[in-house]
């Protein structure tokens, strides 16, 4: 299974986006498709902080819009919502650590132990940080659309 990053969803949602036409189909795709994906909830509620913000986009993305788009992926049978379980604790400590996650590096190390708690194989993202969590393939899908191992994009 493979799992979205914030960056992926507001490329998707942004249309100014550098990826947005890639990321909308990718999205599209995985939303229609059968495989199974997932999207963390941490994702879920930072995609809704990026883009309604004002401080972000001029004009931001109205909130009942961010939802709505949020709606319609929620709604597909092929995602799973990645929450934490009863050893989500172990799994966060285990990618903490092995990242050498500080600051604001421990967002994306608990983005990861979700990954990991739930056997995702993979995050697809355009933050080159995931990198530092091996316990969890990441790939920027714009930058290497083959499956394979971590890429950096040293645009982020």
């Amino acid at each position: 299974m493979i799992a979205l990053d914030t960056n992926i969803l507001v490329q998707a949602r942004r249309e100014e986006a550098a990826h947005h036409a890639e990321a909308l189909r990718l999205l599209e795709g995985l939303a229609s498709g059968r495989e199974a994906w997932a999207l963390p909830w941490p994702c879920v509620y930072e995609f809704l902080r990026v883009v309604t913000s004002p401080r972000v986009f001029d004009p931001p993305t109205p909130l009942d819009r961010a939802l709505e788009d949020l709606e319609s992926l929620l709604a597909c049978p092929s995602l799973t919502l990645l929450g934490e379980g009863p050893g989500h604790r172990f799994h966060l400590r285990r990618l903490l650590e092995e990242g050498s996650a500080r600051g604001r590096l421990v967002h994306d190390g608990h983005i990861a132990a979700l990954c990991a708690e739930h056997g995702v194989r993979e995050i697809l993202t355009l933050d080159a940080d995931f990198g530092r969590f091996p316990s969890v393939r990441a790939r920027n899908p714009f930058r290497d659309p083959a499956v394979g191992g971590a890429t950096r994009d040293p645009r982020t």
